[in-house]
């Protein structure tokens, strides 16, 4: 992954995969619980929230042993759009008692910079495909051009991240990402970025890089 630059030149990346609460998905919040009810039943259900705990304490326990140097150290979140509100917007977020977000604001606290990282429009767009993926009434021709439509969406969407990241992590400087488990950024990211998975690499979707 040496495109001949020197070490202290190379950027680094440390990649942390998430997994997104019932809270994250705000008004959709609700059908999601229906859904995951429906075909997990109760105990299932309970189940899950217990896994989903586990890891967002494995979480918490890594980003709380990552060195920041102040000034030198950019945070990137899923889901954050590029704006002029992306402190207040993560402030809200954990004040709404989002894990994520208040592990952002501890990083904020320690010296980091909060990097706005993806495409507004590609967000507003992706929320709209989830709202119709739950509406009733979806025929099978339907769901199947729905799920083509979402994983078209989210290369895309692995792409602006990517490139936000290439364009904006100095030479020499660490960076952060907070990224769901089914995005694939670190394929479109620039050579000399060396990407570091403490909690192991994310998974791997089919298809050509460029």
């Amino acid at each position: 992954m040496n495109n001949g630059q020197s070490g202290g030149s190379r950027r680094k990346l440390v990649y942390i995969p998430i997994i997104h609460t019932l809270a994250d998905m705000g008004t959709l919040g609700t059908a999601v619980r229906g859904m995951k009810l429906s075909a997990l039943g109760r105990q299932g259900l309970t189940h899950n929230a217990a896994v989903v705990e586990k890891m967002w304490a494995q979480i918490e326990s890594v980003v709380a042993n990552l060195p920041v140097t102040p000034g030198s150290m950019r945070v990137y979140q899923d889901g954050l759009p590029v704006c002029r509100h992306e402190q207040e917007i993560v402030s809200e977020l954990a004040g709404a008692g989002n894990r994520n977000h208040g592990l952002l604001l501890k990083l904020l606290a320690r010296g980091a910079t909060l990097m706005g990282t993806e495409s507004p429009e590609l967000l507003v767009e992706e929320y709209h495909l989830a709202a119709a993926a739950f509406a009733s009434g979806a025929t099978l021709r339907t769901q199947v051009r729905q799920k083509q439509l979402r994983e078209t969406l989210l290369e895309k969407r692995d792409r602006f991240i990517a490139a936000r990241i290439n364009g904006t992590l100095g030479a020499g400087e660490s960076g952060i990402l907070f990224m769901g488990m089914l995005h694939q950024v670190v394929r479109y990211l620039d050579s000399d970025i060396d990407v570091i998975c403490p909690l192991g690499p994310p998974r791997v979707r089919l298809g050509r890089r460029s």
